[in-house]
């Protein structure tokens, strides 16, 4: 069972017609290809510039309170805000607490728990004089002016100085922006 083995035959080589060479066209590096980035939605300005703002930094009142301050008073119209706090300063209304109302009594009237934070709304109503007086300076008309904003938040605490037993500040930081009523 052996293979005869077959001299190799030579291969013929076909012959080629030569071509001119062409020159060698150098590609250009690729770009990276650019990703569309989303659009990013622009910021929301208000370009008619119908408001104003006031800011109290550090003011020494409870934030619990201003909170509920700031929640009773927040979307209202500035004058209707101003006489609401007056009326609560002179113990004819009582201050809606629905928040921070743990072991509070009950008051008269449509609410259930509330009181008379005198000391707090005190600070509101310089900070609502103060936005007012902002919008006044700015061309505002002033008995067309609602609270858009109003946020309370915590200011830095420190520590009372010179106690034994020692105990921390109430710090808030106030913000307000009135905005002009728009008329239809």
């Amino acid at each position: 069972m052996t293979e005869e083995k077959k001299p190799k035959e030579p291969v013929k080589k076909e012959e080629k017609a030569v071509k001119p060479k062409e020159p060698v066209k150098k590609e250009k590096p690729k770009e990276p290809v650019k990703q569309e980035k989303p659009k990013e939605e622009p910021k929301l300005v208000d370009k008619s510039e119908h408001f104003a703002i006031a800011r109290s930094l550090s003011l020494p009142i409870s934030t619990k309170q201003a909170v509920e301050i700031s929640n009773f008073i927040r979307k209202k119209e500035l004058q209707i805000a101003r006489k609401l706090l007056q009326e609560v300063l002179d113990k004819k209304k009582a201050l809606p607490f629905k928040r921070y109302n743990r072991d509070m009594g009950h008051k008269p009237g449509k609410i259930a728990s509330g009181r008379y934070p005198e000391k707090a709304i005190s600070y509101f109503i310089k900070i609502l004089r103060t936005a007012e007086a902002n919008a006044e300076d700015k061309g505002l008309d002033i008995n067309n002016l609602i609270i858009t904003e109003l946020k309370a938040d915590k200011g830095p605490q420190q520590w009372h100085y010179g106690r034994l037993r020692r105990r921390k500040m109430k710090n808030t930081h106030l913000y307000v922006k009135v905005m002009e009523k728009e008329n239809d």
